[in-house]
């Protein structure tokens, strides 16, 4: 299977998500098909769906859903990934979401909190330094798709933790 980086990408077109349950959920529901930044998109797009349900569910809840939409996310990103010819597809954005899901289950639901959170998040996502990076290396298909998403959530929440350490 090719991979690619998210400045090459095939075209896919709603259509062509509405034929695969796996494609639209891998496109985070037709966010992908954003003509820019649609990782920046999702991943925004998560704060709200996130308030939504914070408003709605508890806690663990909120991780245990975000834990059932990583393992769906695996799935969906190695089926999309083989439909399309492309493992990690720039439009594959799910993986932003889930993470988003889940670093947001672990933080005040401030406003402050939710925009420092988005902000770190695409940091860690774009830049991918360190284990974030070493994961989108290492980690093959659907699973490596989501998994260097989830280290970039750990990573937002490593840096939330040393603020309160040395802040209080």
């Amino acid at each position: 299977m090719a991979t690619t980086t998210s400045f090459r990408r095939a075209h896919v077109s709603f259509g062509y998500l509405l034929r695969s349950p796996a494609r639209f959920i891998a496109f985070g529901f037709g966010l992908g098909l954003a003509p820019r930044a649609p990782g920046t998109l999702a991943s925004l797009a998560a704060i709200p769906v996130y308030n939504v349900l914070a408003a709605r569910m508890a806690t663990v809840d909120l991780l245990l859903l975000a834990g059932l939409a990583f393992f769906a996310g695996v799935w969906a990103c190695e089926q999309a990934g083989r439909d399309i010819g492309m493992e990690d597809h720039g439009g594959m954005v799910w993986d932003e979401m889930v993470a988003m899901l889940f670093t947001l289950s672990f933080l005040p639901g401030t406003f402050i909190a939710q925009g420092a959170a988005f902000v770190l998040f695409r940091y860690f996502d774009i830049a991918k330094p360190g284990p974030v990076g070493y994961a989108q290396l290492k980690i093959r298909g659907g699973l490596g798709v989501m998994a260097d998403d989830l280290v970039a959530a750990f990573c937002v929440l490593l840096c939330f933790t040393l603020w309160k350490l040395i802040l209080g």
